[in-house]
């Protein structure tokens, strides 16, 4: 089992999830995060973490397709190892439907200088 970042995370970013993480496996989109699967020891601690409950366990229903999302991200994504602060409109994108297609950016994050 491994766990993964789902659509929720879209247009939020909150990185609760980052700092409770003990092996850095979460990488920082532009408006997202991801976990690298092969990375995850599968320990859990994230999933209570995250705000917009984006996190999920593989061995739910539907999951294979979120694998491979995190997986391709977090192979061209940078690994983020502290909490930030949220998106602006974290609260106001919460929940919202079809984030995937109408938000989501591929695009990874800027790194500071």
């Amino acid at each position: 089992m491994t766990y993964v970042v789902t659509d929720n995370c879209i247009g939020c970013k909150y990185t609760d999830c980052v700092d409770v993480c003990p092996v850095d496996c979460f990488y920082e989109g532009e408006n997202m995060l991801v976990i690298r699967p092969d990375e995850c020891i599968d320990c859990g601690v994230c999933e209570p973490e995250c705000p917009a409950d984006a996190i999920r366990a593989d061995t739910e229903p539907d999951m294979e397709k979120w694998v491979a999302f995190n997986q391709k991200y977090s192979e061209v994504w940078p690994v983020i190892y502290e909490a930030k602060e949220p998106l602006p409109d974290a609260d106001a994108q919460d929940g919202k439907d079809d984030k995937l297609t109408t938000i989501f950016s591929e695009n990874p994050a800027q790194q500071a200088a």
